[in-house]
């Protein structure tokens, strides 16, 4: 089959090709997936799963990518829930061979069914995005209606993601971004915007959520700006900065079938919008990740067209 393959952490997407590896295999729980689209995050190639496995042993030549849509071939033993010829999307494993490739080996417990009615290319958009937002939003900020998210990076595709997911539980929603994304996170169902670049922080006032994507400064300031008994959730590691009277909670986004399946549900019956920037096919991928422009939404590369 083909793959994106990943040699050198040091080389990073410059080391990326695209070449033959042989069709995986199906270990117990696992189902075979043929790839139609997966979706891509630029910072895998800075995570350590991308290039050793969970001994730390290294792993290379890997191939990247954990979001995916696609029809299931194959089923390992004792895979139940899933059958042979069900389309599916999912999340997969960070310590194992990714999705961009033409087949893929991944827990069934990792999928959700994909409804016919929904595109291969909208599918593979949304684990990664979706159940960022879901997780931090809902287990970790317990968000309820009323409330005031502070949303950063709200035009990325996490951020649209937690905009529309919070404006839909009745909570008031704060995006920021540079000057340039204003109209793109108002669009996306913000009710306010801060351009990081020229406002100030302090002057939005109190908030009950803070959903930060970026980190550093941001974060800090950030944390001042909670209530008390609020919530700082971070994607972006160990939270420097912790509100004085707060939580802060930082997580990696998991798998989770039934988050998977409210989150297509909302796509749709038109609750939730995608947030698709680039969409590329398996041959020109690897040029895609070596391209220096800054991505606008989510990438995501047709396996098959």
């Amino acid at each position: 089959m083909k793959a994106v393959v990943a040699t050198d952490p040091a080389a990073g997407t410059a080391g990326t090709t695209l070449t033959d590896r042989p069709e995986p295999s199906a270990a117990i729980n696992d189902v075979i997936v043929r790839v139609h689209a997966s979706g891509f995050v630029p910072t895998e190639w800075e995570w350590p799963s991308t290039w050793t496995d969970r001994a730390g042993r290294d792993r290379t030549p890997s191939i990247p990518g954990h979001e995916l849509a696609g029809v299931v071939t194959a089923l390992g033993y004792g895979t139940t829930g899933l059958s042979v010829g069900q389309r599916v999307f999912g999340l997969a494993d960070w310590h194992r061979d990714g999705t961009l490739a033409e087949y893929v080996a991944i827990e069934a417990r990792n999928l959700a069914p994909l409804p016919g009615d929904v595109d291969f290319t909208v599918g593979a958009s949304l684990p990664i995005s979706g159940l960022t937002a879901w997780q931090g939003l809902f287990q970790h900020g317990r968000l309820q209606a009323g409330r005031t998210v502070l949303a950063h990076g709200a035009a990325g595709a996490v951020g649209t993601m937690v905009t529309q997911l919070a404006r839909e539980a009745g909570a008031h929603v704060i995006g920021t971004g540079r000057a340039a994304d204003r109209d793109k996170v108002l669009d996306f169902g913000a009710h306010e915007f801060v351009d990081l670049g020229h406002d100030a922080l302090a002057d939005v006032g109190g908030v009950d959520l803070v959903f930060d994507v970026i980190g550093g400064d941001v974060q800090r300031s950030s944390a001042a700006l909670l209530r008390a008994g609020g919530t700082l959730v971070s994607v972006v590691g160990p939270v420097e900065a912790r509100p004085a009277d707060g939580l802060a909670i930082d997580f990696v986004v998991e798998a989770d079938r039934a988050q998977l399946g409210e989150i297509v549900q909302r796509v749709r019956d038109g609750r939730l919008r995608t947030n698709i920037g680039t969409t590329v096919s398996l041959d020109d991928a690897v040029a895609t990740f070596n391209s220096t422009g800054r991505r606008k939404g989510k990438t995501v590369v047709r396996v098959r067209p």
